[in-house]
């Protein structure tokens, strides 16, 4: 069984692509079984390793389990797999879910296998691979795609450990580490923004869009920074009212947006809608209404929430999550002594789990050997019972019945040495030769 793991991030691609390949929380699980269907369907793939003669994959086998993490920065698939093809296979469906060219998708997308997969899972969970350097929101977005994927059946043996160990390494950082240390977030960083465009946010209007947590925190910090007035926008009145009461605000409902939408001088949105709440001439209107008084905008949602054609428009200041990275790079620098001991924890677990998963891939061959040991011991211990039957001298049964398990344990064996030529026979003599040794007296 290999790791796989196929994905699409911040580093790798724009926004724009980005929002394209998201996935919503609620349809991670139908798209799992999408993916899992999608591959038992396709006709067997004959594959062939270099040097080897190619064979069969029968389809069903092919995908035992897989994950999405879908974020704002990225989108995931983690593979436990036996498909030598299952990179194309990956962004084949991946391109077909969404709609989406193969060739306009695959250069922004990176195949990790093995070790690499680990190292990456943990990086990730750890905050390594974030836009905000060491933030804690990952963790727990990681922890709901693997609930999620449990929830569809799609988990096994091989996720299921690495997600546990993945867990348990970003706790580790957290605790050993700095890492968060200095972290500039990015509502941190949505207020700095905006006191480029106001001089002073306590004289302004500021809306939000949403009620997740991204716009909680972004409301924590302009809160602080005592604007004229806070209001939420969201799709349940209640959960908006009870969010807005925390910060002095107060609620209205997304279809109310239209008509108030000019009374705003700071609007920031984050929802889980895959589709623009805020178009172009919506915002053309609000900005006529407020006759040209600039309006500053933060689009923090992945798909985007404001139509991107809003950038173009003057008197707008429109910023993506991308837009933002400049500024949550911030303090880096700060913060690379502790990235260096994160990176080493990292190293260490992920040499564990590599040889906690080659241990696992012997496990059939452990097994298939004590089958056939347990085989041979069966077919003599019949035939020497049947000798005992007949009255034979028990000293010569079990004389016969010990030469018989010797030679027959001994054939593979010798059948290979005797087969062998150069380094092959040379590592094979090292190993029988070490074998034995290992033998102890007691055994003999």
């Amino acid at each position: 069984m290999h790791l796989l793991t196929i994905g699409i991030n911040h580093h790798t691609a724009p926004v724009a692509l980005r929002e394209r390949v998201a996935f919503p929380l609620e349809q991670i699980k139908p798209a799992l079984h999408t993916l899992k269907d999608a591959w038992a369907r396709r006709d067997d793939v004959r594959v062939a390793a270099p040097g080897a003669a190619a064979r069969i994959v029968h389809a069903q086998q092919a995908l035992a389990e897989a994950a999405i993490l879908s974020t704002c920065n990225r989108t995931e698939i983690y593979c436990a797999t036996d498909d030598r093809a299952a990179r194309e296979h990956a962004i084949a469906w991946l391109s077909s879910y969404h709609r989406i060219p193969v060739e306009a998708l695959a250069p922004h997308i990176y195949a990790l296998p093995q070790s690499e997969a680990v190292r990456h899972a943990m990086r990730v969970a750890s905050g390594l691979d974030s836009m905000v350097l060491g933030e804690t929101q990952i963790l727990g977005q990681m922890k709901d795609a693997v609930r999620t994927a449990s929830e569809a059946g799609a988990l096994g043996t091989y996720l299921n450990q690495l997600f546990q160990r993945t867990f348990a390494v970003a706790k580790e950082v957290r605790g050993q580490t700095e890492i968060g240390a200095h972290s500039v977030s990015m509502a941190a960083a949505a207020v700095r923004l905006a006191q480029r465009i106001f001089e002073n946010i306590a004289g302004q209007r500021v809306l939000f869009i949403g009620a997740g947590e991204m716009i909680e925190l972004c409301a924590t910090h302009f809160a602080a920074q005592n604007p004229r007035e806070l209001i939420v926008a969201n799709r349940t009145v209640e959960r908006g009212s009870k969010l807005a009461e925390r910060f002095g605000g107060k609620a209205i409902t997304l279809a109310d947006l239209p008509s108030r939408l000019h009374e705003f001088d700071i609007v920031v949105s984050c929802t889980a809608s895959t589709l623009p709440l805020i178009g172009l001439g919506a915002v053309e209107r609000a900005v006529k209404a407020r006759k040209h008084r600039p309006m500053f905008m933060v689009d923090l949602a992945v798909p985007r929430d404001i139509e991107p054609e809003v950038a173009e428009l003057d008197d707008v200041f429109l910023y993506t999550v991308d837009d933002l990275g400049s500024i949550v790079q911030e303090g880096n620098a700060i913060r690379q002594a502790a990235v260096a001991q994160a990176e080493a924890i990292i190293e260490t677990r992920v040499q564990a789990f590599m040889h906690w998963l080659e241990q696992r891939s012997i496990v059939p061959v452990i097994r298939h050997m004590h089958t056939q040991a347990d085989r041979l011991r069966r077919v003599e211990l019949e035939r020497a019972q049947k000798m005992l039957a007949r009255g034979d001298d028990p000293a010569a049964v079990i004389e016969a019945l010990s030469q018989a398990l010797t030679n027959k344990f001994i054939h593979g064996p010798t059948h290979a040495l005797t087969h062998a030529a150069g380094s092959d026979r040379d590592k094979l003599v090292d190993l029988m030769s070490g074998f034995y040794q290992h033998v102890g007296p007691s055994e003999r």
